[in-house]
């Protein structure tokens, strides 16, 4: 009797897998807590496959998953992931769970990249940059990020506006300096020596907070204010900033900890009390927008194109190679040349604001 075939992930997938690595490399990631890499791997079924389509999210939700199963995409790019620490079961008692295993049972495989994320020059550090030296084109609202209506009518739950498509654009931004705040462990994959979590903006003048209060509101902010701290006694238009620390998620321990000098200006997701405390009572300020509301634009306006870009090449590449020793169903796969790359619609911070009228 001849043994089964083992088993494997579909050869799309292998292509998002491997340009991933190379847009983001693992070996970035802060090994210390995170959990980042291919970490569901689906089966795959030439007869029932998935189409060449990528779906990416900050957070992987039941939400999410139905998105990715309606889509029939071949991978979800959870930028948290999803497995965080050891498992000792895979249940349908776990909500999230369900989530992956129903992702499995379709075929869909999860990828999780974040801190590499992070500390990549060009990633989400170096986008915050972008966002509070102006050099991004300002959002404007669409319907699927306009305030919606509450069941009573007499409340609205707010929703962050992303930036479009198009990256960085010539908008005369403020004229700054800017570096790692602290730099990767060597060895680091060569032409990425910058990488590093957080990074320090200088201005070279400095700036009044209302001007980069206004900057972060028109590219990423949140329709119903933006959430700020700022020493007793202080009034936020007669504030100057010359140093701006960002970090997106959760920072403090990236801004605050190991670091010469706490920067004027702190932005990042989230904040303790005592950290936000300790910080204005250092004279500084901070902006604390909820977690991933300062990582989930960057999708958006910088991963998107990115990966598709790499992917398309990537694929062509794949299907060149591998296709000469495929048959049956499974040459029909390399026959796809499509690639898509989506950006989740139910993907969401957990938090919003609700303005009451």
């Amino acid at each position: 009797m001849s043994a089964s075939p083992a088993p494997t992930s579909s050869p799309f997938t292998r292509a998002v897998v491997s340009s991933m690595r190379k847009l983001y490399p693992e070996s970035l990631a802060d090994k210390s807590f995170d959990n980042t890499g291919l970490l569901l791997e689906a089966p795959f079924h030439p007869s029932r496959r998935q189409n060449n389509s990528v779906l990416l999210t900050i957070d992987l939700t039941r939400a999410v998953a139905d998105e990715a199963i309606k889509r029939k995409d071949s991978v979800v790019v959870a930028y948290h992931p999803i497995i965080f620490r050891g498992l000792k079961s895979l249940t349908f008692n776990d909500p999230q769970q369900q989530s992956l295993l129903r992702l499995a049972a379709e075929g869909i495989s999860v990828y999780s990249p974040h801190t590499a994320v992070d500390a990549v020059p060009g990633g989400m550090g170096d986008w915050l940059c972008d966002v509070v030296t102006g050099s991004i084109e300002p959002t404007t609202a669409s319907s699927s990020t306009e305030p919606t209506a509450s069941k009573s009518g007499s409340q609205l739950y707010s929703a962050p506006l992303y930036p479009a498509p198009g990256l960085v654009k010539p908008r005369n931004p403020i004229e700054h300096t800017r570096r790692t705040i602290h730099p990767s462990p060597p060895p680091v994959p060569e032409g990425l020596e910058e990488a590093g979590m957080g990074r320090l903006v200088t201005y070279n003048e400095s700036q009044e907070l209302s001007v980069i209060v206004d900057k972060i509101a028109e590219t990423m902010g949140l329709p119903g204010g933006i959430p700020i701290a700022i020493p007793q006694g202080s009034s936020i238009d007669q504030i100057k900033i010359r140093t701006v620390g960002v970090c997106p998620g959760s920072g403090s321990s990236v801004l605050m900890k190991g670091v010469k000098e706490i920067p004027d200006l702190l932005l990042t997701g989230e904040m303790s009390h005592h950290e936000t405390l300790f910080a204005i009572e250092s004279g500084k300020c901070v902006i604390a927008l909820s977690h991933s509301n300062t990582e989930r634009g960057y999708l958006k306006a910088v991963m998107q194109g990115k990966l598709e870009s790499s992917l398309k090449s990537e694929w062509e590449e794949s299907r060149g190679e591998e296709s000469k020793s495929a048959s049956g169903l499974a040459k029909a796969v390399y026959e796809d040349g499509n690639v898509e790359v989506h950006v989740s619609e139910a993907d969401r911070d957990p938090f919003g604001i609700m303005i009451r009228k």
